[in-house]
């Protein structure tokens, strides 16, 4: 799923990105799932979210990328431009990638042409970028998972994203694809795309990470640079979720 394809900033500056969360809520009903959270990613890198299930990992997600709206409190994601500050242009990939019934080629050139571009060149370079050469011709939902997700990826990216939100995509992955996918994350932030990444594999964040925030309970339980929260958690809450003991 994408966002705004028709909002690219071309004025952004590379890597500057500021995610902001301000007592932030969502309700259901008379039940809080999430919040208050206040929260404040600055810059490019890699912020991995850990958390049981039922901690509000994709819900938090799900707000910053605009998809749901809060209860209450504000949420923004921005880049500082020529003209000032403007909307970051993001995109979101999800645990089950969700194709169109066409080609692989097909599915990177419906994003491409929603933002005025219809340059074979540039969808080849993006599925060459996610080892998906050669693919072009074969139908999307044939692939197997990996490349499925992969896939998404590069329809993810065809959009020039400042932030790539992903909802654990490697969950259902064997190593190898695993491994395949956290190359081209690599990759992507060393580009200068910020990444904000959910996980329950504390070792891929311990791969990936330049941050980790930690949920509990609907609530950020500790957030800060990775070697912080991993080696040395803070609370009770991390502490019970890195040793195993925190799960709902």
């Amino acid at each position: 799923m994408l966002k705004r394809v028709a909002d690219l900033a071309t004025d952004a500056v590379p890597g500057r990105v500021a995610i902001t969360a301000r007592a932030l809520t969502y309700l259901q009903g008379d039940r809080t799932l999430l919040g208050p959270v206040d929260l404040d990613l600055q810059g490019a890198g890699r912020v991995l979210i850990l958390g049981p299930n039922g901690a509000g990992k994709s819900l938090l997600l799900r707000l910053m990328h605009g998809l749901i709206a809060p209860t209450s409190g504000t949420v923004s994601c921005a880049t500082p431009s020529a003209n000032g500050p403007g909307r970051a242009t993001q995109a979101m990939v999800f645990q089950r990638p969700v194709l169109l019934r066409r080609s692989v080629a097909a599915n990177v050139d419906f994003v491409l042409k929603q933002g005025g571009r219809r340059r074979s060149a540039e969808r080849d370079a993006l599925l060459a970028r996610v080892g998906l050469d050669g693919f072009q011709r074969q139908p999307a939902r044939k692939l197997s998972g990996g490349e499925q997700q992969r896939l998404a990826i590069a329809r993810a990216l065809a959009v020039a994203p400042d932030v790539l939100f992903l909802d654990e995509p490697t969950a259902n992955l064997d190593p190898a694809a695993t491994a395949q996918i956290e190359t081209i994350v690599r990759d992507v932030s060393e580009a200068g795309t910020k990444i904000v990444f959910i996980t329950h594999d504390i070792g891929q964040a311990r791969r990936l990470a330049d941050e980790v925030l930690i949920m509990a309970g609907g609530r950020i339980a500790e957030h800060g640079p990775a070697s912080q929260v991993l080696g040395a958690p803070q609370t009770d809450a991390a502490r019970a979720f890195l040793d195993g003991r925190l799960v709902f």
